[in-house]
């Protein structure tokens, strides 16, 4: 099963957080997870506040706001 940092790492290294990776965390993140999982979302989080990560959802949201 896949988990909570395997998600993490993919956007992390890619610099881009797409709509179903991020519906795969909502998912995950209803489930029992680990510190490691945790820690690895919080700097997903962190990466995506100072814009390391871009998110597919974000994107959407400005060009259909235009």
């Amino acid at each position: 099963m896949i988990r909570i940092r395997d998600v993490v790492h993919s956007a992390l290294a890619t610099g881009y957080l797409t709509l179903e990776a991020e519906n795969q965390l909502r998912q995950l993140l209803t489930r029992h997870y680990d510190l490691e999982d945790f820690n690895a979302f919080m700097n997903l989080q962190e990466a995506a506040m100072t814009g390391k990560v871009r998110q597919e959802a974000r994107e959407q949201c400005q060009v259909s706001s235009r």
